[in-house]
C-alpha cells in the first residue's frame, strides 16, 4: 500500500512510500497485542508494596490478659493481626512483576499494532522533523499544521533527535520515540501514529528480522 508523504505544513510532497504488507497489513492477533501490552504495564511496576507481619510491629510481648476466665478468646500480643495496630496476614510483599516473551510474539504484537492503525486511517507519514533548537512552541506550530492539536500523538523518528524530544516533552499527549524504542502500548494508546519518512524502512527492517 502507498500513503502521500506530508510536509510539515500538513499538504502533500508529492512522493510517496510504499509499505510493506508483511508489516503494515497483516491480520492482527489480538492475543499477541494483549500479552506485550500486559508486559509492559508490569514492567512498569515497581514492586516495593510491603506491610508488616506481626513479629514485624512495633510493641510489648507482655501477654494482654490472663489466659482463662475472661470469657473472652485467649489472647497472647498485642500485634496480633485482630486487634488494632497488629501486623498483617498475608499482606503484599516486594515482588518482581516482570515476565519474559518471545522476540516474535512481541513482534507479531507490533506488527498487528501497525496494521490496525493503517486499517483505521489513524497513521501518517511525516517528511523528517528536525529543529535548530529545542522549544515547544515548535512543535504545537508543528501539531496544529497537521490538526493533531487535540490529539495523542506518537511521532516515531528513524535516529535519535534531541532538539525535537526535548519539543515535545512538556505536551502532555505529545510523545515522541525513536525506531528502535517504539513497543506496541504506545502504538495503541496513541490516537494518532506520525511515521517520518526515514523511519518507514527501517521499522520494516526491524520488524522483518
Amino acid at each position: 500500500m502507498e500513503l502521500a508523504v506530508i510536509n510539515h505544513k500538513g499538504q502533500e510532497t508529492g512522493r510517496k512510500v510504499t509499505l510493506s504488507d508483511s508489516v503494515f497489513a497483516i491480520e492482527p492477533n489480538d492475543n499477541a497485542i494483549y500479552l506485550d501490552v500486559k508486559q509492559y504495564l508490569a514492567n512498569q511496576r515497581q514492586g516495593t508494596h510491603k506491610s508488616k507481619e506481626r513479629n514485624e510491629v512495633a510493641g510489648s510481648t507482655k501477654k494482654i490478659k490472663k489466659q482463662k476466665g475472661t470469657g473472652g478468646a485467649r489472647a497472647g500480643s498485642l500485634k496480633a493481626p485482630n486487634f488494632r495496630g497488629g501486623g498483617r496476614v498475608f499482606g503484599p510483599k516486594p515482588r518482581d512483576y516482570s515476565f519474559k516473551l518471545n522476540k516474535k510474539l512481541k513482534q507479531l504484537a507490533r506488527k498487528s499494532a501497525l496494521s490496525y492503525k493503517l486499517k483505521d486511517n489513524s497513521l501518517m507519514v511525516l517528511e523528517d522533523v528536525s529543529f535548530e533548537t529545542p522549544k515547544t512552541k515548535n512543535y504545537i506550530a508543528l501539531l496544529n499544521s497537521l490538526s493533531f492539536a487535540d490529539k495523542k500523538t506518537l511521532l516515531v523518528l528513524p535516529e535519535e533527535n534531541k532538539n525535537v524530544f526535548l519539543s515535545s516533552r512538556n505536551l502532555p499527549k505529545a510523545k515522541v520515540v525513536t525506531v528502535n524504542d517504539v513497543n506496541t502500548y504506545q502504538l495503541l494508546h496513541a490516537d494518532q501514529l506520525v511515521l517520518c519518512e526515514g523511519s518507514v524502512s527501517k521499522l520494516e527492517t526491524i520488524l522483518s528480522k
